[in-house]
Formats: structure tokens, C-alpha cells, sequence
């Protein structure tokens, strides 16, 4: 799931009449459909058709067969004028139906279990993920929001890059400061990140050796997996408790991002010490999986990239060349060299030492600067695309709901009315 956070973010607003008064976000599963609003929707459909062959024949009726004053204007006008109704019942017809079809596929739609997500990418997956976030002259906190949710998702192999295209020498202090605090953002989240990545590595690192060889985890390595799972819920919820919340997206950011995820990790550790308190086997193979979904979670990689500041990537003004910029340079050795017309990126040649390796992998995921990801997003999407019979997909969209709560009746149209996708993970 995707939030979006819309343009209007950041400032102290009175609740304006009209706007939303629900915080709460819309469910990430879609409720399954009754059998009578199946049939609502068969009625619905069937009530279109008919109610244009009605209108139809009427009208030819009256226009044509019961005139006798006809016309070659009078015909050429009739027979626009029912074109452009049938169009628009068409596509009313369309709506009707394809709505239909989404109804049955919630009725036959069954979450994937946690279980098997884990044991998909648990057999020693090598498949890395690299989110691309473009942004152009966003407030740093939208930003830092958007990275956060996106550096805390338990893919193997993760990459954050922060594509910032902002004037690289900005003519006042405004631009100024937020340039600066854009590139300062990646390495602000890596440092937090750096602790307990480090804790977790070491727990799992030693989990392994204790493991080796058995089936089953002795009941000191459970209790501790259950510890470190607590630890990190408490790191999830300190950062959410000192996090400054001055609007409904920071209330999202808090509730869904960061306690969303340590209620997730709080229930694996309610899970371990009663398998504990009942004395249950607990699967080697498992508290493995589980020491792997939290180093997962709190490994990251990230830097930032500026088109602008390079001569050789292109400087048309919209999002999908920033994307394509830095698209263009994966997998890539460059060097970089100073010309007449500014400092370029090349290929390195025989003998010399590259300046930049450019990371390369499996997958791409875009990420708006303004919205969020929710937990295991990255883990659903990328399995998806690998179960068999997807072998050939080679992009996979999702739509994003805004966020809930807006506290001006203009931010709600805005975000009603925004574009349908603003992320999508493409396969390499």
C-alpha cells in the first residue's frame, strides 16, 4: 500500500467545514463482496443496456421514421447526437463492467501469509531492490518521511536513492537550506539506521553458530530472538514517540509506517515467548528467518544523485528524465571528467579507475517524494512477480489511497483528483 501526502503539507490550519474528519487510513485488504451487491452490479449492468436500446429506438423513432421533414443536416445532426450518447453510455457500460470483474476478484483475492513471504525470499535470494525517490524542491521533512518508509522496507539487498533535482547553486537562502538539508537527509537516516543494524547482524551472525546442526531452537535462543524483536519494536516506537507530528500525514507517518510495523514485530515476540510459556518446538530454519527479517528491516543502502550537476545527463525539466537519467547510468563504471562544457560522466576505459559504480539489480522500484510505503510493500510486490506465469511481467503498479484527516476542504479535492499511480516496481 502507498499513501499519498498531497501539496499542502507542513503548516498549522484551522479544520475547515467539509474537509475529512476521519483519520483513520482505508484497510489494505478490500472487504470481500456480498452476494447481492454482485447482483446490484449484474442489475446495474443490464439496466445500462436496456435503457439504450430503449432510447435508441426511440429516437430513431421520432427522428426518422416519424418525421417528414428530413433533412441531410437533420440526419448527419441526429446521427452525431446518438453517437455521442451511446460514447457515453459506453463508457458508463465499461466502468459498470470492469467494476464488476474487480468485485469477483475480491471475492477470490486471499492475503499471502507472512510465512510464505518469508520462506520465498529466505533460500539464499541474491535479488536486490533499488527505490528511486526524484524530488525537486520539497520541504526536507516530506522528504525524510518518504525515506524512512521506503529505508524500513525487509527487502534483501536494499538501495535508497534520493534523485535530487534542485538547482545545484540556488540564487536565494530559501532554495539554499533546502537544498542542503535534501543532501543531508540519506546520511541522517543511515546513521539512525546504523546501530541497531549493527545489533541485529551480530544477533543473527550468532544465532547461526548456536543453530548449527539442529532442527530445533533451544529455548535460550527463542527467548532471545523474542528479546531482540521486542528491542526493535521499542526502537520503532521511540522513533514515532519523539517524531514531531504537526499534521495528519505525520500522524500517518507514526501510526501506519512506524507502529504500524513494531505492532507487526510485537506480535512475533507475543508469538516466541508463548511458544516458550507452552514449551512448543520452535523450527531452526524459522528463528533463522525471523533474525533475517530484522536485520532486513534496519539494513539499508542509500545515497543521493543530481542530474544537474553533470553535463552529460539531460536537463529536461520533468520527473520521468530525472528518472531516466540515473535509470540510464545503472550497472555503469563512470569516471568523471572535467570539459569545456562542464563536468561529464563517462564510461571508464582500459586502465583507469572509476569514479562511480553505478549499482545495478534486479529491481526499480519509483517512489514519489510525497508518499509512503507501507510494510512489506517491497516483499508483496516483488513475489508476485515471481510466481510462475509472470515470468515475462516486467512492471507492476498498485494504486495509492490519500491520506485521511486533511484538514482543508482544497487539500481533500487535491488529493481526491491526484494521478492514479505514483509508484510502480519495474524488473531489470
Amino acid at each position: 500500500m502507498v499513501a499519498k501526502i498531497g501539496d499542502f503539507d507542513g503548516d498549522d490550519r484551522r479544520h475547515q467545514w467539509g474537509a475529512e474528519t476521519s483519520t483513520q487510513p482505508l484497510a489494505i485488504m478490500h472487504a470481500k463482496p456480498s452476494p447481492t451487491r454482485v447482483v446490484r452490479g449484474y442489475v446495474a449492468i443490464i439496466c445500462t443496456v436496456v435503457s439504450w436500446l430503449i432510447y435508441m429506438i426511440t429516437m430513431i423513432l421520432s427522428l426518422f421514421v416519424n418525421n417528414p421533414s428530413l433533412t441531410l443536416r437533420f440526419v448527419v445532426e441526429g446521427v452525431l447526437y446518438m453517437t455521442i450518447v451511446t460514447t457515453l453510455i459506453f463508457s458508463a457500460l465499461v466502468y459498470l463492467t470492469t467494476r464488476q470483474g474487480a468485485l469477483y476478484r475480491f471475492i477470490r483475492h486471499e492475503r499471502v501469509p507472512r510465512a510464505m513471504l518469508d520462506d520465498h525470499f529466505a533460500h539464499n535470494y541474491d535479488k536486490g531492490i533499488t527505490v528511486l525517490i526524484p524530488s525537486y524542491v520539497e520541504q526536507p521533512k516530506v522528504v525524510e518521511k518518504t525515506i524512512w518508509s521506503a529505508a524500513l522496507q525487509e527487502f534483501p539487498d536494499l538501495a535508497v536513492v534520493l534523485l535530487i533535482d534542485d538547482p545545484p547553486h540556488p540564487n536565494n537562502d530559501e532554495a539554499r537550506a533546502i537544498l542542503k538539508a535534501s543532501r543531508e537527509l540519506m546520511p541522517k537516516v543511515l546513521a539512525e539506521l546504523a546501530a541497531p543494524a549493527e545489533r541485529f547482524t551480530k544477533a543473527r551472525d550468532e544465532t547461526v553458530a548456536a543453530l548449527a546442526d539442529q532442527m530445533d531452537a533451544r529455548r535460550s535462543v527463542v527467548a532471545r530472538c523474542a528479546e531482540d524483536y521486542r528491542a526493535a519494536a521499542q526502537w520503532l516506537e521511540h522513533k514515532a514517540d519523539t517524531w514531531l507530528v504537526e499534521d495528519h500525514t505525520d500522524d500517518f507517518f507514526c501510526d501506519q509506517v512506524l507502529r504500524g510495523l513494531a505492532r507487526d514485530l510485537r506480535l512475533t515476540e507475543q508469538a516466541l515467548n508463548e511458544s516458550i510459556t507452552l514449551q512448543q518446538h520452535v523450527d531452526a530454519n524459522r528463528i533463522l528467518q525471523l533474525y533475517e527479517r530484522l536485520v532486513r528491516i534496519f539494513t539499508a543502502k542509500g545515497w543521493s544523485f543530481e542530474r544537474k550537476l553533470y553535463a552529460s545527463t539531460s536537463r529536461e525539466g520533468n520527473k520521468a528524465m530525472n528518472l531516466n537519467s540515473f535509470i540510464g547510468l545503472m550497472g555503469h563504471s563512470l569516471k568523471r571528467v572535467e570539459t569545456s562544457d562542464g563536468v561529464i560522466l563517462r564510461d571508464v576505459r582500459e586502465g583507469e579507475s572509476p569514479d562511480f559504480v553505478m549499482r545495478n539489480s534486479e529491481y526499480v522500484l519509483t517512489l514519489d517524494a510525497d508518499s509512503m510505503l507501507l510494510r512489506d510493500y517491497c516483499l508483496r510486490l516483488v513475489y508476485q512477480m515471481e510466481q510462475p506465469g509472470n515470468e515475462r511481467v516486467a512492471v507492476i503498479q498498485t494504486p495509492y489511497s490519500s491520506y485521511r484527516g486533511a484538514p482543508t476542504r482544497i487539500e481533500r479535492i487535491a488529493a481526491a483528483t491526484t494521478a492514479t499511480f505514483s509508484t510502480c516496481c519495474i524488473r531489470a
